[in-house]
């Protein structure tokens, strides 16, 4: 073909709506020598088939960024591009049946306060007014969305394909990948038409992106965390009721969501489209007898209405008029899954200059916000907003075959559920266990997962409820908080031992190690046989990461991180390493316990040969219990402690050592209320690129006069000059019966002012506590402020800048 491209900077693979968005902003960003390849027409995949719904609506802050800006893109577009739309923001009505909803619906106000959108709650009788068809009798309320509505999925994703080609870039229909490779440095696609050598690539593969995704394993990459859902969604027959409505309105209805009952209602024309989320459903090409197609373009499945049943009933009886309507169509078409309903969007773990931008469950809503952060994070490396609920690092290598089918069923059966503070989702569990797993349970351990691993959130005595019923609450209370507070006493008061599998464990040694890191993070480095923190910036200065850095020796050094951070911060590593610095990873083979408390000295005196007067951030080799062990002199609840990494093997001898000389077991809930009243980060909340280094409050962790030349130095020495716009502050917060959770709104003579990073009951300073961006000239000790708090504006007060509990630090040290 003579206009068939040899080369490209970018290939984007995949032409549904995700990766025409992809593209368009791509050539916005005047990338404009860029190619996406279909295999057969646009919108082939689960595009032609979506319902088109762009909800707004999300208690994730990067997701409601993402879909806020689909609604803004959209609306402007068809003018941007010049061609026609069709996209009605009808306004959207969100029915809430418990006060549990409506507090959440209240959260998810505050956010879209925060970020320009005007949501609104409305009493259950004030619904009738904008949907005159509805019952409302046994309704609490609903959160009213004026920017929601439908747009058609085929004209939204030629409109992105002409905006793409009109500045530059190239589509090739009717052209499918058939596999990548890497020569010198480079990407090489193949298609059956020919070769296209490129610097990146893209898989925006939708449903086919596992299949994709298998190509790239030749060169780091892993299958491709997802499974394949049936969704269907049934198209009435015109109402002559509906229709009479809407022409004297001069306007459709809301679109409307039943949340608890887990559906969805729109008007389509003069009749409606209803799509359930089904409890009882069904994931399609998961058994042998079931394979995968080789082509499944503008294909459907057979109707299997009978799923549908109790939610067509109590559709009808929440909507009379839906019964008047005799069904004209039923669509039942693949929606991809990851395993927490959320999509694959940013680099592909392993893989160089590789990306992902798939699995999109609501891919129309989302995939204008994906193209945007697609084209960010192709173009400059970093995203404008912090986007780990969407990076595909956030997995591990614990999403097999059979924790993606079931976390996909779990996901799509509760699509509109409640995501509760204290509840733990039962499907796919067990997948990594420490080497104590077994004895945890058996002291009571309600566990949770961590990118994979079990820990104990908490210890139940026998009676306690540990139903999963007990945990739909969005309340402080519950069988936990007598649990999590006597957990909290026993650090403070004796000594408390904690299971921690998964730390994430990288080993970095070798001539110029020393050197090599100095450079990479923000500041400098321990001397040998200590340990810091240390930090790595982007080129906006904004938290990367953060890691614990222990020195063995001049050039020998272990970075300790977060168990969700393993593939994020490994891959940070190793893109980074030069030639004869090496790495290697340990987070599997070694297990780690907590040892904190007044008494934890005397606990462990009797079981180690370690010199336990070493002061803090020490560390040493030892043994304990008669096991090699590696023994650290850091704590991160605030109190005197260790910790004590040693091989899997070692662990059950200690841990039944540590409990026989008198340590109580506490869980992870215990410790973020712990590390909460010492003000202690937590990555990917407190810490993100969200916030730069300063206003994190993180300065002293920042070397400036080093000669080595750190990423972000040049935005924080202009940021340090012009002065820092937010600042990380601890809060005394007058709470009622829930604490802050992630974002809650700051408030200040009625104004926005920040927002809370994370939130929990201190039970040492027994006050209620949040960690808070505000705005900087607010972060001065005394200043009252408010927290919205599930629509409740809490009064509270910005405190000194130390630890609320132990502010001298005094029983750390000790």
């Amino acid at each position: 073909m003579a206009d068939f491209p040899a080369t490209a900077r970018v290939v984007i693979i995949g032409g549904g709506a995700v990766g025409t968005s992809g593209l368009y902003h791509l050539a916005k960003a005047g990338w404009t020598d860029c190619v996406l390849l279909e295999k057969n027409e646009l919108t082939a995949g689960s595009t032609w088939h979506a319902a088109g719904n762009v909800p707004t609506f999300s208690t994730s802050w990067s997701v409601m960024n993402m879909q806020r800006y689909s609604t803004e893109l959209y609306a402007r577009l068809g003018a941007e591009v010049d061609y026609p739309m069709n996209y009605h923001q009808t306004g959207s009505i969100r029915l809430g049946h418990s006060r549990e909803r409506m507090q959440e619906f209240e959260r998810a106000k505050g956010m879209g306060l925060y970020q320009g959108m005007d949501l609104e709650i409305m009493a259950a009788d004030e619904i009738k007014a904008r949907y005159p068809f509805i019952e409302t009798h046994d309704l609490q309320g609903a959160l009213y969305d004026p920017n929601d509505g439908d747009i058609d999925p085929a004209q939204l994703t030629q409109a992105l394909a002409k905006g793409a080609r009109d500045m530059g870039a190239q589509i090739l229909r009717f052209t499918p990948a058939t596999g990548v490779r890497r020569e010198n440095g480079e990407w090489v696609v193949e298609t059956e038409k020919g070769e296209i050598r490129c610097e990146y690539v893209v898989n925006a593969a939708g449903y086919y992106a596992q299949r994709v995704g298998e190509w790239f394993k030749p060169y780091g990459g892993r299958t491709v965390p997802m499974m394949v859902m049936s969704h269907q969604y049934m198209l009435t027959d015109e109402i002559p009721e509906l229709e009479a409505w809407s022409r004297e309105q001069g306007h459709k209805l809301p679109l409307l969501r039943d949340v608890d009952s887990s559906y969805y209602l729109r008007q389509e024309k003069y009749g409606l489209n209803l799509g359930p989320y089904e409890r009882n459903c069904k994931a399609h090409w998961v058994q042998p007898n079931d394979p995968m197609p080789e082509d499944f373009s503008f294909q459907l499945y057979p109707d299997d209405l009978e799923r549908l049943e109790w939610y067509i009933e109590d559709a009808m009886a929440r909507v009379p008029l839906l019964g008047t309507g005799g069904v004209n169509k039923v669509i039942n078409g693949p929606i991809p899954y990851a395993p927490d309903g959320l999509p694959l969007i940013g680099p592909m773990p392993g893989v160089p200059n590789a990306f992902e931008a798939c699995v999109f469950t609501f891919g129309i809503a989302q995939g204008g916000g994906a193209g945007k952060v697609l084209a960010e994070w192709i173009t400059e490396g970093q995203t404008e907003w912090d986007m780990w609920s969407c990076d595909p690092r956030r997995y591990t290598d614990y999403t097999d075959s059979d924790y993606c089918i079931q976390k996909g069923m779990e996901v799509y059966g509760h699509e509109y559920a409640m995501h509760f503070p204290w509840h733990e989702w039962p499907a796919g569990r067990d997948k990594k266990l420490s080497p104590v797993h077994d004895r945890v349970k058996e002291l009571g351990g309600v566990m949770g997962a961590y990118n994979g691993w079990e820990r104990a959130n908490w210890f139940a005595r026998p009676g306690d409820d540990t139903s999963e019923e007990s945990t739909h609450t969005w309340n402080r209370s519950g069988p936990w908080s007598a649990r999590i507070k006597e957990e909290c006493e026993a650090v403070r008061d004796a000594c408390g031992v904690l299971d921690l599998p998964g730390f994430t464990r990288l080993w970095i040694e070798g001539p110029g190690a020393d050197d090599w890191l100095r450079g990479f993070v923000t500041g400098g480095l321990p001397r040998v046989g200590r340990m810091n923190l240390v930090y790595v910036a982007d080129t906006r200065g904004r938290v990367l990461t953060e890691f614990s850095c222990i020195r063995l020796a001049e050039d020998s050094f272990v970075l300790i991180t977060a168990a969700t951070a393993q593939w994020h911060d490994g891959e940070l590593v190793r893109n980074a390493l030069p030639e004869g610095v090496t790495l290697r990873e340990t987070t599997t083979e070694r297990d780690a316990l907590l040892v904190a408390g007044p008494t934890s000295r005397e606990v462990l005196s009797g079981l180690t040969d370690a010199d336990l007067s070493q002061g803090w951030l020490s560390h040493q080799h030892c043994t304990v219990a008669g096991q090699k062990a590696f023994l650290v002199r850091v704590s991160f609840t605030g109190e005197l402690g260790w910790e004590v990494h040693a091989e899997n093997a070692a662990i059950p001898a200690i841990y039944d050592a540590l409990l026989g000389a008198g340590a109580r077991p506490f869980g992870m809930y215990a410790l973020n209320s712990l590390r909460i009243e010492k003000g202690y980060r937590a990555w990917k909340g407190d810490l993100s690129t969200d916030y730069s280094m300063l206003e994190a409050g993180l300065e002293r962790f920042v070397k400036f006069d080093k000669p080595q030349e750190f990423t972000g130095k040049a935005a924080l020495l202009a940021e340090k000059q012009t002065g820092r716009k937010k600042a990380f502050v601890t809060l005394i917060v007058d709470a009622k019966e829930t604490d802050a959770p992630y974002m809650s709104t700051l408030w200040h003579d009625g104004e926005i002012v920040g927002e809370t990073t994370s939130g929990a009951w201190g039970y040492r300073v027994n006050a209620s506590v949040a960690l808070a961006m505000i705005r900087a000239d607010l972060a001065v000790p005394g200043t009252e402020i408010e927290v919205e708090i599930y629509g409740e504006r809490c009064r509270a007060v910005v405190q000194p800048d130390a630890p609320l509990w132990d502010p001298e630090n005094a029983r750390l040290r000790a």
